[in-house]
């Protein structure tokens, strides 16, 4: 029904999250410039009793009252914590891929049923019969297969046991069926998504404690409980948390905002589909009552 080209999603997808995961935990760490000055202001103040005061060569270095220094305790140092927070993380930005993957690709197919909903009211309706109607639709269109299908089964209603079922069930049976595999396409990935905002914070929150844990254990280990020692290993572990929840917001996000213009989508389609079965229902009983008269004029 639906024909999309998937590789421009997925690249967008891989492009979108690997940058934002880029920028979030490659951001430059900062010092304060007048602390370390202040920390230097003692040791330099004998040497200026002895000396006149030298130009203001540094001062625009202290200008920006911020410095950037290096930051040994970043992306870099988890991805080579060991192979647990190396695989939390694989499984994190394959997670964070395959959701925008879904929200492009659902999005894509969304506008598409907005557009030939549209396209619809505007060609099929005016057409002299359902077979003309559905030939001005472009294919793939799900309205053109709702209405195929729905003309397929006045024309097929043949067969032992299906002269058994009356024709307005029949048709109805099998448009219902048609909008039903129209509403499971539409849904499809939507549950990957349910279940990446459901677990990603928790498979982040696992890669925090295994990395405090190892950290702790260093530093028991080292013997060496300095600020230092302590701050940056657990915020080097608190970035798997952080990466958990840049994964799962746009999950959840995603995932309501999809159901919600699903539901818009299914309402055109099941408005378009109970429009086809009344006309299908009202030819196919006009044919049958001019057929029953023809035979009865040749009968008298």
């Amino acid at each position: 029904m639906f024909k999309n080209t998937r590789l421009s999603a997925v690249l967008a997808a891989v492009l979108f999250s690997v940058t934002a995961a880029t920028a979030l935990v490659s951001a430059p760490a900062f010092a304060d410039a007048p602390a370390s000055a202040a920390a230097s202001a003692p040791a330099a103040a004998p040497a200026a009793d002895a000396a006149p005061a030298a130009p203001a060569a540094e001062a625009p270095a202290a200008k920006g009252g911020k410095e950037e220094v290096d930051n040994p305790y970043g992306f870099e140092a988890v991805w080579n914590g060991g192979f647990v927070s190396r695989g939390t993380l694989i499984i994190l930005s394959l997670m964070s891929m395959g959701s925008w993957y879904i929200i492009i690709t659902k999005l894509i197919d969304q506008m598409k049923i907005f557009k030939q909903s549209k396209e619809t009211s505007a060609k099929f309706w005016k057409a002299s019969s359902i077979a003309a109607g559905s030939a001005a639709l472009k294919d793939g269109s799900p309205f053109r297969f709702i209405a195929e299908t729905g003309t397929k089964a006045t024309v097929h209603h043949d067969g032992a046991l299906l002269e058994q079922i009356d024709l307005s069930t029949w048709v109805t049976m099998s448009i219902q069926r048609a909008v039903d595999k129209v509403q499971s396409r539409l849904q499809d990935g939507l549950s990957f998504l349910a279940t990446v905002g459901s677990t990603a914070p928790f498979i982040g929150l696992f890669g925090t404690v295994w990395g405090i844990y190892n950290a702790l254990i260093a530093i028991g280990m080292s013997g060496n409980a300095s600020i230092d020692k302590v701050a940056g290993p657990v915020g080097e572990a608190l970035i798997m948390t952080a990466f958990g929840l840049f994964v799962a917001v746009p999950a959840v996000l995603g995932y309501n905002w999809l159901v919600r213009r699903n539901k818009a989508a299914m309402e055109d389609v099941r408005s378009f589909s109970a429009d086809v079965h009344s006309v299908l229902i009202s030819g196919a009983m006009s044919t049958s009552e001019a057929g029953r008269a023809a035979g009865a004029k040749k009968i008298g």
